[in-house]
């Protein structure tokens, strides 16, 4: 028989062990929903719902018969294989606005590319010339753009242009108007070029495809056949890629001979509302005179011309776009992609021309 003593000795024992085996299970069941809160944190995003059930996908099926003739069934069964791709979404919110220009332009203008911008030029010299001739748009700036884009056609993307087009479209509200218009010219595009797979075709998170990075609707508006060979293949046909990006450039304006850009020297501060505004000739060199900016070269003051700035380790670099300047920037609209172009070529050029064995 135990004692008392031995019974309360027992008593706080087995309180201790009671509470040992609650903290325990307190602290294993923390851990599991620690566990799986992590694991749906690495979790893959879906949509909240299938492609299939959203309405705004019905009414696009619906616009595309109506308007183009497509069949609602295989329009359905075609977004039943789309993919959500997630990071396509985290690509979009990510921006390069951060980066001053002294951490971009190392990025696209660097003797790496510059050198192979150069062979790329020697390989193609017959179709760059020719492209000079008919479009008026110099080698080096087709070079450049097409460098810049997908390093001489070395990375035209991974991403499938049916998912990154369907996911931007009907996932992405801040663009999806101008996605789903790009969607609308995908599906005519695989319609009308049956080389370009419809289901296959890859190219950038954006839906860019091929060697120039073209979207849909400009594949449709501006590609050319600049082979003769009877299609317009910019996926793997370099001499279509070639002509295609200096018709666009012709289309948009370039104006042979001319030039893209001329340093400035701002004072007071009257500019300073007008500067880095937009990418539109909204202004003439005359009016920007008056608001005390002054071009470094000679320039007509009837010449329209945007002002823009460089961010730098030593301040702002003032620049004047001119219309040559505007129209590289209706590829891609940000300053610094066309000031990369500009850059970019003339590296290419002037290595291109040094004497002898210089060049690769």
């Amino acid at each position: 028989m135990r004692s008392s003593k031995q019974e309360r000795a027992l008593s706080r024992k087995d309180r201790r062990r009671a509470w040992g085996f609650a903290l325990g299970v307190w602290i294993s069941a923390f851990a599991l929903l620690a566990a799986v809160a992590t694991a749906l944190a690495r979790a893959p995003e879906t949509p909240p719902e299938s492609y299939a059930d959203k309405p705004e996908l019905r009414l696009f099926i619906d616009s595309m018969a109506e308007k183009h003739g497509f069949d609602p069934a295989s329009l359905e069964g075609l977004f039943s294989r789309a993919r959500f791709q997630p990071g396509i979404i985290r690509a979009m919110t990510q921006s390069a606005r951060g980066k001053t220009w002294d951490d971009y332009r190392p990025l696209f203008v660097n003797p790496d590319r510059v050198q192979r911008g150069v062979r790329f030029w020697n390989d193609h010299a017959a179709a760059l010339a020719k492209a000079r001739e008919v479009f008026g748009v110099p080698e080096e700036v087709i070079t450049a753009i097409i460098g810049i884009e997908t390093h001489y056609g070395k990375n035209t993307g991974s991403f499938r242009v049916l998912d990154a087009l369907t996911t931007l479209a009907f996932e992405y509200p801040p663009r999806a108007e101008t996605f789903r218009a790009e969607l609308e010219q995908y599906l005519l595009l695989t319609r009308e070029e049956e080389h370009v797979g419809l289901l296959n075709a890859k190219g950038s998170y954006a839906g860019a495809m091929g060697i120039a990075q073209f979207m849909p609707g400009s594949y449709r508006y501006y590609a050319v056949d600049f082979d003769g060979d009877g299609r317009r293949d910019l996926i793997g046909n370099t001499t279509d890629a070639i002509g295609s990006v200096a018709n666009y450039l012709s289309r948009h304006g370039w104006r042979h001979g001319e030039r893209t850009v001329v340093r400035a020297r701002v004072t007071g501060e009257h500019y300073l509302p007008y500067a880095n505004s937009g990418l539109e000739l909204n202004y003439i060199v005359a009016q920007w005179k008056w608001l005390g900016v002054a071009p470094l070269d000679e320039l007509g003051g009837g010449e329209e011309a945007i002002l823009f700035s460089l961010r730098t380790q030593n301040g702002p670099e003032y620049w004047l776009g001119l219309n040559n300047f505007y129209v590289i920037t209706r590829y891609n609209r940000s300053s610094y992609y066309a000031m990369a172009v500009h850059e970019l070529g003339r590296e290419i050029r002037s290595l291109r021309e040094q004497p002898g064995d210089a060049a690769p």
